[in-house]
């Protein structure tokens, strides 16, 4: 058997300080955001003897055969796939809040009873001059709710979109840099610790793309990764694909990569799109109310007379919630008698049948069940989140237990690999005494 102790002391040296570098690293980097733990992979150097020495073994000590990292990709798949629902769920839960603000605190459904109310006081004297008054205020205020309504909506949802702009392009610069990474990645050595700070990298973008929307991920051999966010090919070897973002009439938004439409199931753009798309729902609620209102109000008028005598005229005008408006500028023009009636009619028939008419609109009522449906759907996205939260919370913890640095395990190696270390250059020591000893014999 032939064995050189100084060269095996020496492999063994060189072996144990690499090993504390990776401890050193570790230890350096347990609270950095993304750090997976990497430990130093061994393997004993030896070869068959040479010609004449078939049956001899040539032992030549240990050597660092690569830096491997303690990831776990089931792991890391489930932490981007709950935060996507995550994020998904927090940026919808916003948007259905400021949807709920704007139609809660517009006060449309009180308007609409305020003019209920006002429509029976004037029942009581429909000549009077201050009820009648009061009638045309209730309507001039109903409409300008409407109007607020609206406005909040639009505001909430430029918002949204301008959020969900801002993620588009954030989206594009990760894109990117998984692009450069994908190049670095195939150009470095295997099992370098190079390579496992790229793959560092590579998945901390991977978990920031997956907040921003869901991504079908394809890990190559060299760790490059194609990524797919629905169905679309986004990042593929070193080139990106951009992500882009139009608005329909409606306000609500869609997706494309490419050319190629992608509907996001998760992330923030998904939440983002639910949002806008309740939003949207809302105010065609809104304009469906207020067509009601002014069609049931203006037709009531259309078959009585004012206190004049003369054809009642319409009180709204415009269409939908953002274009109604109070065109009737007095009040005597409010046709509360029949056709037909002399004028200073106190006959409130034509009143009773504008108050009959309001009710039979459901106004009230349709304003009420989108006031709860909005806030049924505030309440049951408030759930789902909580819930999201804690599953996202436990994939992390899972995985920053499987992946992430111990301080009392690395002090154990580095006390370890310092021994280690001492002993090799302990033998080398040895080595070499037992050389000069051979060198002096006479």
């Amino acid at each position: 058997m032939a064995s050189d102790l100084l060269s095996i002391a020496a492999s063994g040296a060189r072996a144990a300080r690499a090993a504390l570098d990776v401890t050193a690293q570790n230890i350096a980097n347990a609270s950095s955001d993304g750090y997976v733990r990497r430990s130093a992979r061994m393997e004993e150097v030896s070869a068959a003897g040479g010609q004449g020495r078939v049956g001899d073994l040539s032992l030549s000590g240990v050597r660092v055969s690569g830096i491997d990292r303690n990831a776990d990709m089931f792991r890391q798949a489930e932490v981007r796939r709950t935060g996507s629902d995550l994020a998904r769920a927090d940026t919808e839960l916003r948007g259905l809040e400021n949807i709920e603000a704007s139609v809660e605190q517009s006060g449309v459904y009180g308007a609409i009873v305020e003019l209920e109310g006002a429509l029976q006081q004037l029942s009581t004297n429909p000549t009077d001059p201050s009820l009648r008054a009061a009638v045309l205020a209730g309507a001039d205020t109903l409409a300008r709710k409407f109007n607020i309504a609206v406005d909040t909506l639009d505001a909430a949802g430029e918002g949204l979109r301008f959020d969900a702009a801002a993620r588009v392009d954030e989206a594009n610069v990760i894109g990117g840099e998984l692009a450069r990474v994908n190049i670095r990645l195939a150009r470095a050595g295997a099992g370098s610790s190079d390579r496992a700070s790229l793959l560092d990298q590579r998945d901390a973008l991977l978990e920031r793309m997956s907040g921003i929307t869901d991504i079908k991920t394809t890990f190559a051999a060299d760790g490059s990764v194609t990524v797919s966010p629905g169905g679309a090919t986004m990042v593929a070897g070193g080139e990106h694909t951009p992500l882009s973002m139009s608005t329909e009439a409606d306000g609500t938004i869609a997706f494309a990569v490419g050319g190629a439409a992608v509907q996001p199931a998760g992330g923030s753009l998904a939440g983002a799109g639910l949002a806008l798309q309740a939003g949207a729902d809302a105010r065609a609620r809104l304009d469906t109310i207020a067509d009601s209102i002014s069609g049931a109000v203006n037709a009531v008028q259309a078959s009585g007379v004012a206190l004049d005598g003369t054809p009642g005229q319409p009180i709204f005008s415009g269409a939908g919630a953002a274009g109604i408006r109070v065109t009737m500028t007095d009040s005597a023009g409010l046709a509360t008698a029949p056709a037909g009636a002399p004028a200073g009619s106190l006959d409130g028939s034509n009143l009773a049948a504008l108050r009959q008419a309001l009710d039979d609109s459901g106004a009230a009522k349709s304003m009420n069940g989108l006031l709860f449906d909005v806030s049924s759907a505030v309440s049951g996205r408030s759930v789902t989140r909580d819930a999201l939260d804690s599953i996202a919370a436990s994939a992390r913890i899972s995985l920053e237990a499987q992946a992430g640095v111990d301080l009392d395990t690395e002090a154990a190696n580095l006390m370890r690999f310092q021994q280690a270390f001492q002993a090799s250059g302990r033998a080398m020591q040895v080595a070499s005494q037992i050389f000069d000893t051979l060198m002096n014999l006479r």
